[in-house]
């Protein structure tokens, strides 16, 4: 039996299956590939045995964060690593203080990839050794992610399926709920955000993706 179980979570079957083999080259490990987050949920629903998540942060139905929130929120015990095309500061820094692992830009030579890998499942947190993450969040910036920390797991996907504009009778219909289920998840969302309206939680969200942190320079 291998020692550590890892889910490789990417769009793209190419990427998924190049970290893979160039993982299992160097590990103990037993490896399982999903698609989207839809997909990886799925296979956590079968079994949460699983050592570690390697997400990409953009995926159908998935922008920025919201994806690390979910997971974050619905599977605390799963520590999760994003593995990511991005390499702005601000958003490794947002990843990590929204629970993430690590954060391993993909242009990562694979010996660093295995090396962060490894430091994460030894129970350490990894960012890449040449970004400088220090700096502090402005008060607005900070208060919006407390806020969106308090969110269910459900609520968190209700948020993101707003994000994509779908109605609530739609959103009903992906969750297998009642559309009055889905109010009440809205109204909720909303009065935890601070916000009047689905619009302006959508946009609260879209800032906290893409606000430049403050440099501890400025």
């Amino acid at each position: 039996m291998a020692e550590y179980r890892i889910t490789i979570v990417d769009d793209h079957p190419l990427f998924r299956g190049a970290l893979n083999q160039a993982l299992s080259a160097s590990m103990d490990a037993a490896f399982q590939e999903a698609g989207s987050l839809d997909e990886l949920n799925e296979q956590l629903g079968v079994s949460k045995d699983v050592d570690l998540v390697l997400l990409d942060l953009n995926m159908p139905g998935v922008q920025g964060l919201s994806g690390l929130m979910f997971l974050r929120a619905q599977y605390p015990e799963i520590p999760v690593v994003v593995c990511s095309a991005n390499e702005d500061p601000g958003t490794i820094r947002r990843c990590i203080e929204f629970g993430a692992s690590g954060y391993i830009p993909k242009s990562q030579p694979i010996e660093q990839i295995r090396e962060a890998v490894a430091k994460v499942l030894g129970g350490e947190v990894w960012t890449p050794p040449d970004v400088n993450l220090s700096g502090e969040l402005d008060e607005e910036t900070s208060d919006m992610l407390g806020r969106l920390s308090s969110l269910t797991p459900q609520q968190v996907r209700v948020l993101m399926m707003l994000g994509e504009g779908l109605l609530n009778k739609q959103i009903a219909y992906k969750l297998s709920v009642s559309e009055a289920t889905i109010k009440a998840h809205v109204s909720a969302i909303l009065q935890k955000l601070g916000v009047d309206s689905r619009t302006q939680a959508v946009i609260a969200i879209s800032r906290i993706d893409n606000r430049d942190w403050q440099s501890a320079a400025n």
